[in-house]
């Protein structure tokens, strides 16, 4: 029905279980990379505009290969890193998958904790030109979600399975 670099949107005919004939919607995206960038105590988010929403947004950094092209999961997320920020990871293991919205979108993302960090410089997608940085301790973290500061649904899930890991390696 529509495509652009970014998404398709289709409409599929089905049965449902009881027979009867329907219509689905579905919003095709590609997979996304999310990254946790820790040190110590801090976080590192980024800002930007979210032009659906009209607001300026604090999230961790994500993202999806150009063109809708598949990527492999963990090179993704090291490229997004490294073009959000400007970090490298020494370390970079997955913690976890978090489907966006699944009555409607067939998008899953894979969440990475990224430790080990070094700066440099970042290389932003021109879409992402008014894109700020900057890190914050977890307490401060946990303070913008409460004040709805952060309210990217991934980012406040990714911090969940963030949580659920260290108990699992503690």
């Amino acid at each position: 029905m529509y495509a652009n670099p970014w998404l398709t949107v289709r409409e599929d005919e089905i049965r449902r279980q009881d027979g009867s004939a329907g219509i689905y919607g579905v919003v095709d995206k590609p997979d996304y990379a999310l990254i946790i960038p820790m040190d110590g105590d801090r976080l590192h988010l980024v800002e930007q505009f979210r032009y659906p929403l009209g607001l300026r947004r604090w999230e961790f950094p994500q993202g999806t290969a150009p063109d809708r092209v598949a990527v492999e999961q963990a090179a993704l997320a090291e490229r997004e890193l490294r073009e959000e920020t400007g970090l490298r990871a020494g370390s970079m293991v997955e913690i976890g998958l978090l489907d966006v919205a699944p009555g409607c979108c067939s998008q899953r993302g894979r969440v990475y904790l990224a430790t080990e960090l070094t700066e440099g410089e970042a290389d932003r997608e021109h879409e992402e030109q008014d894109m700020r940085t900057g890190w914050f301790t977890r307490i401060e973290f946990e303070r913008m979600i409460g004040e709805q500061v952060i309210t990217d649904a991934q980012s406040i899930a990714a911090y969940s399975l963030l949580l659920l890991h260290e108990r699992r390696t503690a």
